[in-house]
């Protein structure tokens, strides 16, 4: 056989062909054995090979030694000599007897054709999970390309220990595919629907402020970025509608967000912001909404056309039903929210429905929807912050999230527009800055023992002419430690008390630090400003004679005279997400 087969002629190991040649540095290929008596054959066939010479003869010289003086290429190494069998007559599987070499390996058998099935299917099993793996990254890449984000300033990370506040803005902005036709042709994009949602810290409750477009408010100044990257400055102003915290000035929804911190003492983590589209595709997308009406409704103004009773909407007709409002109750934006609020608590079961949430179509649909159609902060500007935060949210039971108005007023200056009741709006208020469930769960329960501070319900109060405290700022609004210095002298006859400016840091609840001595003092004057037991921080060791407490302002507090601790029972009735017999009127 040639150098090309199994075996080669002279038994020569292919690779041994190629020798090193010392004279000139290279690989040469040798094209037959050396002339040397290092191997005999017998005519039999069998091989002897000659004992090996293990150590060189200091009088002979080396294969090295005569390759550097005469240019001597030594002789191929021949292959190892393969044992025979045991019994001595036949050659093993690779000898080279008298015949042509055995095979070493049985043939391969010829696979079955239930065999040969399995291997297909394997093999289209393999490519639909490569397809499915492409398909995954392809969807992630184009989830993250449908969104839009803004820099707003605070850049929060999408899921954190504690409570969690959402603020969702529906803009009236007709810019953008699928919005024109709707809303105010000369509106720059207000703020035509908000809503603060707010989950509690153990993710057991939910509640769903709705804040009206006709509140009068101060929208305090707020920066924006502008398309270069620049930062703007816009200012604020005082006592104008809400719905202009956006759009306004140039103003973006970091303004939205801004104002209402101001308004409700709540901090915002993220925003989303949707457009009239957002309603129709996502409605669609679930496969209709479920709602309900006491009287047939025909709007020409918003094109609502539906019969009394329980109807589904989706498309032109779910955008329809959240924008009506002249032929529900008083014609007014409250009542529009109270519709609003129906289709958010019945499109929250749907999309938490298996119908849902088993259908890989419907969940697609729906992740490509809302991508398109959010604009969000960078803080969950991206898919997988986005799926770290849905799971986050899932964890909270639909029949625990409330839905809730900001009480408000007429205003007696203006018909068209209200302002808070603050009777009612700040208690509302303190629970969601407290963490207060509209609910009762279990967990609220136990979360409400876990944050009760000192109990001094049972300690004998102090008169207030001997109640010494030193109050300070510390997050509150500019000028309220003299404020309440002013009412506690004045209003409460609290004579031994000093406006100690500014708190070494801002707080976000108010704190009243006493020592065990002081406890008769500490209860007088948390009975006076409305302190819960969780704003009372005993200290160690007594105070002096002439040693007052300390009072420190905090985020929370709005003025004297208004308790901070928030009511167990929320002032104004609210809506249940889990409720499926609402129906408007």
């Amino acid at each position: 056989m040639d150098a090309q087969g199994r075996r080669h002629a002279g038994d020569i190991d292919p690779a041994d062909q190629w020798v090193f040649n010392p004279s000139t540095g290279t690989y040469e290929l040798q094209s037959g054995p050396a002339a040397d008596n290092s191997r005999h054959t017998y005519g039999n066939g069998d091989r002897m090979t000659a004992p090996r010479q293990r150590t060189p003869s200091s009088s002979q010289p080396t294969d090295r030694q005569r390759a550097e003086t005469d240019g001597y290429v030594p002789p191929q190494r021949g292959r190892r000599r393969a044992r025979p069998q045991d019994d001595g007559e036949h050659p093993r599987s690779g000898d080279d007897g008298g015949g042509p070499r055995a095979s070493r390996r049985k043939p391969r058998p010829k696979p079955t054709g239930k065999k040969r099935a399995l291997q297909w299917g394997g093999g289209i099993l393999g490519m639909l999970l490569l397809v499915g793996c492409a398909s995954a990254g392809w969807m992630y890449y184009r989830l993250n390309g449908n969104l839009t984000t803004v820099d707003v300033g605070i850049d929060n990370p999408a899921v954190s220990d504690g409570p969690l506040n959402i603020l969702l803005i529906g803009t009236d902005s007709r810019q953008g595919k699928g919005n024109d036709g709707y809303g105010d042709a000369e509106s720059v994009g207000h703020a035509d629907t908000t809503l603060l949602f707010h989950v509690s810290a153990d993710r057991s409750n939910a509640t769903v402020l709705s804040i009206p477009r006709d509140l009068m408010v101060d929208v305090p100044d707020c920066p924006v970025t502008q398309e270069d990257g620049s930062k703007k400055i816009i200012p604020g102003t005082q006592n104008v509608r809400f719905n202009t915290s956006l759009g306004q000035f140039g103003r973006d929804p970091g303004c939205t967000w801004r104002t209402v911190h101001e308004v409700t003492g709540v901090q915002p983590n993220h925003f989303m912001l949707a457009d009239f589209n957002a309603v129709k595709e996502l409605s669609t997308a679930v496969g209709g909404v479920g709602v309900c009406l006491e009287h047939p409704v025909k709007d020409p103004k918003s094109h609502l056309d539906l019969p009394a009773g329980r109807s589904v909407v989706e498309g032109e007709q779910a955008l329809a039903f959240v924008r009506t409002r002249k032929s529900i109750g008083f014609s007014s934006d409250l009542d529009r929210i109270k519709l609003q609020q129906q289709f958010l608590s019945s499109m929250v079961r749907k999309m938490k429905s298996s119908d849902t949430l088993t259908d890989p179509g419907k969940l697609f649909d729906l992740a490509d929807v809302a991508t398109k159609s959010l604009t969000v902060d960078d803080g969950i500007g991206g898919v997988d912050k986005l799926i770290a935060l849905a799971k986050d949210l899932r964890r909270v039971d639909t029949k625990n999230i409330s839905f809730v108005t900001a009480p408000v007023l007429d205003n007696p200056e203006d018909p068209n527009t209200v302002i808070l009741d603050p009777n009612k709006a700040q208690p509302l208020f303190r629970m969601v800055q407290q963490d207060k469930s509209l609910t009762k769960t279990d967990k609220g329960k136990k979360k409400a023992k876990k944050d009760q501070g000192a109990d001094l319900s049972k300690v004998e109060k102090a008169p207030a002419s001997e109640v010494r405290v030193d109050v300070l700022n510390g997050g509150a609004p500019a000028g309220s430690a003299q404020t309440t210095l002013t009412w506690l002298q004045t209003e409460q006859g609290v004579p031994l008390s000093t406006n100690a400016g500014n708190a070494p840091k801002e707080l976000e609840k108010t704190t009243l630090a006493y020592a065990p001595n002081q406890a008769s003092q500490a209860a007088a004057l948390a009975e006076m400003m409305g302190l819960p037991s969780s704003a009372l921080k005993e200290t160690s060791g007594d105070a002096g004679p002439q040693e007052g407490m300390t009072l420190t302002l905090g985020a929370d507090f709005v003025e004297p005279g208004v308790k901070l601790e928030a009511p167990d029972k929320a002032p104004v009735d609210a809506v249940n997400a889990g409720d499926k017999s609402l129906c408007a009127g």
